[in-house]
């Protein structure tokens, strides 16, 4: 069975004045919050041997704070920062998992809302509007059976927000 974990970026930095928002970076809190989802996925037992990340800055710095908790960051594959999913539909994300995680055993897909909770409902009940709001540095892990990325098709295996 495969599975596919998703990670919202944990708490930003309020957006500054003439600031860009892909450059906003994590709060003190948000890098906490970043190392406790680490912490947690530790404590299961995650181990993917696919990671997708978001290139906006506060993605990216979920990314290098959860993995460096999670395991020696060594033996897990660099993030790979695909620019389609920062402001992602589930269709595009869909999309970009067929195209870069399709033989994963385990995939850790680092992103943004309303995305990833809209792709989380899309798998897990088919349709998208039923999005279950994911807190910042909040983690959904699902079980994908057979049929892939198939809307409906997956079962949710943990809950977790820091």
């Amino acid at each position: 069975m495969r599975e596919l974990i998703l990670l919202r970026h944990a708490e930003a930095m309020q957006l500054a004045l003439g600031g860009s928002d892909r450059a906003r970076p994590l709060s003190l809190h948000g890098e906490q919050e970043a190392r406790e989802a680490g912490a947690w996925l530790r404590a299961q037992g995650a181990s993917p041997d696919t990671v997708l990340c978001s290139p906006a800055r506060r993605a990216l710095m979920t990314v290098e704070r959860a993995l460096d908790v999670l395991t020696d960051a060594a033996a897990l594959p660099a993030p790979r920062f695909l620019p389609e999913i920062y402001e992602a539909t589930p269709g595009t994300l869909i999309a970009l998992l067929e195209q870069h995680a399709a033989d994963a055993r385990q995939t850790l897909l680092v992103g943004h809302n309303p995305g990833l909770e809209q792709l989380l409902a899309l798998l897990i009940s088919g349709r998208s509007g039923e999005a279950r709001g994911v807190a910042p540095a909040g983690i959904a892990w699902v079980e994908l059976d057979a049929a892939g990325f198939d809307p409906g098709s997956a079962r949710l295996r943990a809950f977790w927000s820091p």
